[in-house]
């Protein structure tokens, strides 16, 4: 019982200490997009409103927005705005940034996380295959693979599926589905662009989880339960795939960045309506408070998957709370 509840304290110190570490990352990336927005060429005003702007239409517009006060105060005002949801306006498209990002993320969101499950479902076993025929030729021949794949930039490789399902076989379309219709309902349009993100997804993760797997094949615990004769299945799915996947757990959670980044680019060469190609789209048309709207959304994006992944750490490792 007092071992039970030394747990519960420690665990809870854990996350408190997590949390405060979150929060104080939060607050420097805050501050990062509040230092780019006051970067902006000819400032804010003329970012925002356009190069064709007068000096009556800025002095109006830095009156309106606050401007003109001491930074700090300007900098709490944005942030109590950010708090409540207000990221901006973007006069190009005449909608908040708030609004475009909640069309837009979602699709990102399906593309990325089918993505994600699917190459998870492969790389697992994949790499756990490989671990237990260590330097034979199948493990020669999917380590190269996976290196070949990982590579490629994701416009390389999503460029080479085009070319080679799209038009040496004309099986897929080489566009994204469209953002007049549901997404169910243009699943052919959905292969490629997920099919590009798995294959880099599936070579980054059976290299983390094979080489996490050769570690655990040598502790005692597992030549332990060879000498009692368990059968090489069970060891494999009861001992070595639950702790070889305690690193992929913290990868996934710093993977994010490039996770992110990669389907920016993946939706820019497909056309595909999400984040990124709306990121993309802005940074062409100069559209500062979509561009710093979406960065700082990223940001926080990164920032709790990284706390994330360190909760999960700790819930399936108890030695990581337990650590001073």
């Amino acid at each position: 019982m007092g071992r039970s509840q030394d747990g519960g304290r420690l665990m809870r110190a854990f996350l408190l200490r997590r949390t405060l570490q979150a929060v104080v990352v939060l607050f420097g990336v805050s501050i990062i997009v509040f230092i780019l927005l006051h970067l902006l060429p000819g400032g804010p005003a003329k970012a925002i409103l356009g190069v064709g702007a007068n000096r009556a239409q800025i002095a109006a517009f830095n009156r309106q927005y606050g401007l003109l006060r001491p930074l700090p105060v300007q900098y709490l005002s944005w942030i109590d705005q950010v708090l409540h949801g207000n990221l901006g306006f973007s006069y190009k498209q005449n909608q908040s940034v708030a609004a475009l990002l909640g069309e837009y993320i979602p699709r990102t969101l399906a593309l990325v996380g089918v993505a994600a499950a699917a190459a998870l479902l492969i790389a697992i076993p994949m790499g756990i295959y490989q671990a237990s025929h260590r330097n034979r030729s199948a493990d020669y021949v999917l380590t190269g693979a996976s290196f070949i794949f990982y590579s490629m930039p994701s416009f390389f490789l999503g460029t080479i599926l085009i070319i080679l399902l799209s038009q040496v076989l004309p099986l897929l379309p080489p566009t994204g589905p469209t953002a007049t219709s549901p997404l169910w309902q243009q699943l052919t349009n959905l292969v490629l662009p997920i099919l590009t993100l798995t294959l880099i997804w599936v070579a980054l993760f059976s290299r983390y989880i094979r080489s996490s797997a050769l570690d655990v094949l040598v502790q005692d615990y597992v030549r332990t339960a060879k000498a009692k004769g368990v059968s090489g299945p069970a060891i494999l799915f009861r001992h070595v795939l639950p702790n070889a996947m305690l690193p992929v757990i913290t990868l996934i959670g710093l993977s994010l960045p490039g996770i992110l980044s990669g389907a920016l680019i993946t939706e820019s060469l497909f056309n595909y309506p999400g984040m990124g190609l709306m990121y993309w789209s802005a940074t062409q048309t100069d559209d500062y408070p979509v561009m710093l709207g979406t960065v700082m959304v990223v940001g926080v994006a990164v920032v709790l998957g990284s706390l994330l992944a360190d909760i999960l750490y700790a819930v399936f490792d108890p030695r990581i709370r337990y650590a001073k």
